[in-house]
């Protein structure tokens, strides 16, 4: 696996580059672009939206890593309750939104409400720059976060945006539990679930 590849822990100190990849990673998003839609702003928009939620959520209650090009945040059954964002952190993100806060809100909840109920590793944030697509990265994320899923024998949950990232989740075990309609006249959002696997298994 090159150097590259090889996921570290994220530090406060990485949130530019962090950010600045999730950015890249995420301005095609069916999701993101439904958020953010102006095209000349939506780079920087969510170059904002992925420092705010990373610096003031994330890396303290989550478990972050990155890699040179791509960057997975990660939530233990633990600290689901308390990776859930502070009243700051929800104005800042309603700032940010502007005249999409209220969709932004409406769609959280619904996330929420289909949140499974038993204890799971949760895959909040996963996306790699594209000018390094085909390198490995998100995968090399992915393995390390749910080798952490199958050493505490606990599914794996999270939602997909984008329809096309669906089979790379099904090659890793995820199967689709549900399709969500976001708010609003909104895109689709997939709820997928992965089992832990035995070591044998993986």
């Amino acid at each position: 696996m090159a150097i590259t590849n090889m996921p570290k822990t994220a530090a406060i100190d990485n949130a530019a580059q962090i950010s600045r990849s999730l950015a890249r990673a995420f301005d095609d998003d069916p999701m993101m672009r439904w958020f953010f839609p102006d095209d000349s702003s939506r780079e920087a928009s969510l170059g904002s939206y992925f420092t705010t939620i990373f610096t003031r959520q994330y890396v303290h209650n989550g478990v972050c890593e990155f890699t040179g090009d791509a960057a997975a945040f990660w939530v233990a059954p633990e600290a689901q309750a308390k990776a859930v964002p502070d009243e700051e952190t929800v104005q800042e993100l309603r700032n940010l939104l502007g005249d999409r806060a209220g969709l932004f809100g409406e769609a959280v909840e619904l996330a929420a409400e289909h949140t499974p109920q038993d204890p799971h590793w949760y895959l909040a944030v996963i996306g790699a720059d594209p000018a390094a697509q085909g390198q490995g990265q998100g995968a090399a994320l992915l393995r390390s976060g749910l080798a952490k899923g199958d050493a505490a024998g606990l599914p794996v949950c999270l939602e997909s945006s984008k329809a096309s990232n669906i089979p790379f989740y099904e090659h890793f075990g995820f199967t689709v539990r549900g399709e969500l309609r976001l708010p609003g006249g909104g895109p689709p959002l997939w709820s997928m679930r992965r089992e832990p696997r035995r070591p044998a298994d993986a």
